[in-house]
């Protein structure tokens, strides 16, 4: 069997996930602004793309390129987490509906979304995002990827949650910082 090939296609699956996500994303943003909402801190969007896009072109260089061994007792684990962040994922853009999107944007006065996962983690898609950049590569043994793309990450979304939880603080009814990721 040669996983490598089944690996890369793990990673365009995921990749067409992530532009379905984008879409839904974009036209989200754009109904929500139509409506009078605001966006805050679109200057770290940028290096967010970044990381995220380069993260899945390095998760098959470094298999193809390094020769990564698949190793089931790693491999299987690890796709069970990918597996589980992605249902959290999705259960975060259930619960939030059209307030959903990939940036920062809040509608005015509108009360924080405290129902779904939001009951139980404030940023419940930041947990979803830290478990799958460290799992996705760890699929098929790509370390480098998972540590060096985890601390990259780790910068990208300290500023992300400080935007976040200022903005949402600023505009929500409640005040509270949860809810928007």
């Amino acid at each position: 069997m040669n996983t490598p090939l089944l690996y890369l296609g793990l990673i365009l699956l995921v990749a067409a996930e992530r532009l379905l996500e984008l879409w839904i994303s974009n036209r989200n943003a754009r109904r929500l602004l139509l409506r009078g909402a605001v966006e805050e801190g679109a200057s770290h969007y940028p290096a967010m793309v970044l990381v995220h896009t380069g993260f899945l072109f390095a998760c098959p260089l470094e298999v193809f390129l390094l020769d990564r061994p698949f190793i089931p007792a790693l491999g299987y684990p690890a796709l069970g987490v990918v597996v589980a962040t992605m249902a959290l994922r999705y259960w975060v853009i259930a619960t939030l509906g059209e307030r959903w999107n990939t940036r920062v944007i809040c509608l005015p006065a509108k009360p924080l979304v405290v129902a779904g996962p939001f009951r139980f983690i404030k940023h419940p898609n930041y947990v979803a995002v830290v478990f799958e950049l460290l799992a996705l590569p760890l699929v098929h043994s790509a370390w480098i990827t998972a540590i060096l793309f985890g601390i990259a990450n780790a910068f990208v979304l300290r500023t992300r949650i400080r935007v976040e939880d200022a903005a949402l603080a600023r505009h929500s009814r409640s005040g509270l910082a949860a809810g928007a990721s």
